[in-house]
């Protein structure tokens, strides 16, 4: 195995990196979207600050997404574990002015060779939706 790595697009989010960084480097966050997780997909899901625990269909275990690092207002990045394989991910964020920041995500992943040609493009059209996704999020009203 090799370890690959992909990036999304870069999307544009209207508001200020600080906004973004303090719903994203709190994983507890995600109490306030449970109804908006689709429960045929994702169950038992737990949150702490560092981390969300979680059943995900079709893995048959749980895996977890925690915060293995922090740099404010720049820089959220994730470890996955119970997965096959190691994986990280990470949300860079880059202010060009308080209502204008740029968000990219990017993952680092040793994928087997047999199952890289079958997940790659999926992947890849995942973390484009994730940072369209992550930009239309309205931060500013979770201050």
């Amino acid at each position: 195995m090799s370890e690959t790595k992909y990036e999304s697009k870069i999307s544009s989010a209207p508001c200020s990196a600080q906004q973004i960084y303090r719903v994203l480097s709190n994983l507890q966050n995600l109490d306030r979207v449970k109804d908006l997780i689709p429960q045929d997909k994702i169950q038992e899901l737990e949150t702490a600050p560092d981390y969300v625990r979680m059943k995900v269909d079709g893995l048959g275990q749980k895996i977890t997404i925690a915060i293995v690092d922090r740099i404010e207002n720049d820089t959220v990045k994730f470890g996955v574990e119970g997965v096959p394989m190691q994986a990280n991910l990470w949300i860079q964020l880059k202010e060009l002015s308080p209502v204008d920041t740029r968000i990219k995500l990017t993952v680092k992943a040793d994928i087997p060779m047999m199952f890289k040609f079958m997940i790659e493009k999926k992947l890849q059209q995942g973390l484009d939706q994730a940072a369209d996704m992550l930009a239309q999020f309205p931060y500013a009203q979770w201050q």
